[in-house]
């Protein structure tokens, strides 16, 4: 299973988005700030949305797509679902 995913800094804050296949492992990584990069410079380490696919392909497409999306756009998929921006890592390690 792959996932693509969507990390703030805080609610409205900085946005990044991935795409994994092993969520729980790659987010940990980014909330131990295991890799030099921008969600380690910006303190970007809370999941706040992800969607799930059984194909890689798939998923990268969906991916792709999201970082053309305006902010706006995004922050409407987030509320959807994660109305307070809550981390959805602790529903990982269930």
């Amino acid at each position: 299973m792959y996932s693509v995913y969507m990390l703030a800094s805080r609610m409205h804050g900085t946005l990044y988005l991935g795409v994994t296949r092993d969520l729980a492992r790659r987010v940990h990584e980014h909330r131990i700030g295991a890799r030099e990069g921008f969600t380690k410079r910006y303190g970007v380490h809370r999941l706040v949305w992800y969607e799930h696919y059984e194909n890689v392909e798939e998923a990268i497409a969906r991916e792709k797509m999201l970082k053309k999306w305006r902010r706006n756009w995004k922050t409407r998929l987030i509320e959807e679902t994660n109305p307070l921006w809550s981390d959805l890592y602790v529903l990982l390690n269930r």
